[in-house]
Parts: structure tokens; C-alpha cells; sequence
């Protein structure tokens, strides 16, 4: 299973708090650096120094990394016009020497759109699937054609298509809880399917639902990965796992019900009893930033056990 590191920045990070995360998640062997894109805190946090833009810190991370994946969970559709975002994506692929992968959703949080006087629109998801259609679809374009986009919300016409990633295909991230149109939309754009915050039974069923949409469109269900983002709490004794839980303002009880929270043995248990149900990969979403004492147990004591 393979063990990717995912940060919330809106909650209080600046660009040098997460060099040094994503540095550390690098050297540390976990498999990739994920960050949320958001533009206001959540909950009590005050969000201080002030928000960082996910992909200017991508493309940061990128000249300052070597090995690990860079990607969003989820990149927000509201947020960027898709021939911008597929350009803004490209280049940062190039930026990493090809490491890049977008999480691309419909976007949610209507309070941070106010703030920052961000058009919220009522019809998310028609535009998240044209957004799709179309991020792919340039990316895809033949180098010397042109590609074009008649739609409901976006109309391109003629564009060169450029510039190209350096991968031959960035991975698209899609995700969510949604029993219909969520698993229709990963059956037909989506090299990984990710559910944030599931327990092992809705996991389970939403897996089955993406495998049932990949199917009927005559795609193979093991086509793409399945993957969970889940918050992380692990420590020595209780009393670590105690401090930690207190630190991001959780509590234990709760968090190892809804998280991968406790002792190391702990966590690998919890993490087999996942990858049991077809998920190969999770997301640790790390809320204390500052604890890298945190990532260095998790690395030693849980990633070291899972046979990668």
C-alpha cells in the first residue's frame, strides 16, 4: 500500500512550513506530497499567515523536490477556467520532470468563494464534467491540431492545445460520496477513484459503485485505483496519541473510529482491514505541521510494515 502525505494549508501554513513537510515526506520514502486547495480556514483555526495557492506551491514544491508525487485533493473547478488549469498543470509537470497529478472536483465551500469574490454557481457538477472533458481533451490533442469545446458552460474554439505535460498522461483524481454521478464521472475520466473520510463499509460500497460504472462502460474495474484520505494520529503509547489528538483538536475516541488513530500496530491493522476492501493507497491527512516527529513515527513504525 502506498502511503501519500496530505496537508490542509487553509488552516495555517505558510510556503516554507510546507517545503519543509513535503521535504520531509520525500525523505522519509512516503510516496507522494497532496495538498487541499482552499482559500479560507475551516472550524476554529484562524488560518494564519493567510492562505497559499495549491498550484503556485506545487510548482514551488516542484523545483525543490526530486522523487515524490505532487498533486491536490481536490483541486477546485470553481476556482480556474479549465484551458488555464490545464495549462497552469502542464507546466508544472514539466517544472517537476513529471510528476505531477490533478484531483479535480466540483468544489464546495461557498463561504471561502464570498470571501475572496469567487462566482459560486449553482450547477457545480455540469461544469465539473465539461472541466473535465476539457483538461483531458487538450492535454490529449495531437502537437500541430487544434482542439475546440462546445458546451453548456465552456466554449473553446481552435485552441493549439498547448503546452503539453511531460507525462504521456497525468493521473486525474476523482472523488466523493455521490451514489450516481460521482462513479459515472471516475468510470469515464479518472485513473484513480479516492474517497476522503469513509469508513471501511462506505468505502466499500462506493468502490463497488465506481467498479459497476467502469464495466458498463467497457472498462476494466482494476483500470484505476482506489484509494482513502484519512486523518492521522498515531503515537508511541497513549499518551502521545493523547497529545496529538489534543494538538489538532480532536478527540481519540473519535478519531479511531474515523481515522487511522492510536498505536502503530494499531494503525497498520486498521490500514490492512482498507487495503482488504481494494484500496491500495491513502492519504494521511496531517493536521499539525509542525509535529515531524509525527511523520518519522509513521514512516518507521507503520509505512515500514507494509511491504513497500
Amino acid at each position: 500500500m502506498d502511503l501519500r502525505i496530505f496537508t490542509e494549508p487553509q488552516q495555517g501554513a505558510d510556503y516554507d512550513t510546507l517545503l519543509t513537510v513535503a521535504r520531509a515526506t520525500e525523505e522519509l520514502g512516503f510516496d507522494a506530497f497532496f495538498r487541499s486547495d482552499h482559500y479560507l480556514s475551516m472550524g476554529s483555526a484562524d488560518g494564519l499567515p493567510g492562505p497559499t495557492d495549491a498550484w503556485i506551491t506545487l510548482a514551488g514544491l516542484a523545483r525543490e523536490t526530486k522523487r515524490i508525487r505532487l498533486g491536490t485533493l481536490m483541486t477546485a473547478g470553481t476556482f480556474r477556467l479549465p484551458g488555464v488549469l490545464a495549462i497552469q498543470v502542464a507546466q508544472v509537470d514539466r517544472m517537476s520532470g513529471g510528476r505531477v497529478e490533478l484531483g479535480l472536483g466540483a468544489g464546495w465551500f461557498e463561504e471561502e468563494h464570498k470571501a475572496y469574490g469567487i462566482p459560486f454557481p449553482k450547477e457545480k457538477f455540469g461544469r465539473l464534467e465539461e472541466q473535465l472533458a476539457i483538461v483531458t481533451g487538450l492535454w490529449e490533442t495531437e502537437v500541430g491540431k487544434t482542439f475546440t469545446h462546445e458546451g453548456e458552460f465552456y466554449r473553446l474554439t481552435d485552441s493549439p492545445a498547448l503546452p503539453k505535460p511531460l507525462q504521456d498522461k497525468i493521473p486525474v483524481l476523482i472523488g466523493g460520496h455521490g451514489a450516481t454521478r460521482t462513479p459515472r464521472l471516475a468510470a469515464r475520466y479518472a485513473d484513480e477513484f479516492n474517497i476522503p473520510f469513509a469508513s471501511l463499509e462506505d468505502s466499500e460500497k462506493q468502490f463497488g459503485r465506481v467498479r459497476a460504472a467502469a464495466e458498463a462502460v467497457g472498462r476494466p474495474a482494476d483500470d484505476l485505483v482506489y484509494s482513502n484520505a484519512l486523518v492521522v494520529c498515531v503515537g508511541r503509547d497513549d499518551a502521545e496519541v493523547a497529545r496529538r489528538a489534543a494538538a489538532i483538536g480532536r478527540d481519540v475516541d473519535e478519531l479511531k473510529a474515523n481515522g487511522l488513530a492510536g498505536s502503530p500496530a494499531e494503525v497498520v491493522d486498521k490500514l490492512g482491514r482498507y487495503a482488504a476492501i481494494g484500496s491500495s493507497r491513502v492519504y494521511l491527512q496531517v493536521l499539525d505541521l509542525d509535529d515531524l516527529d509525527h511523520l518519522e513515527l509513521i514512516s518507521a513504525q507503520v509505512q515500514s510494515q507494509l511491504g513497500r
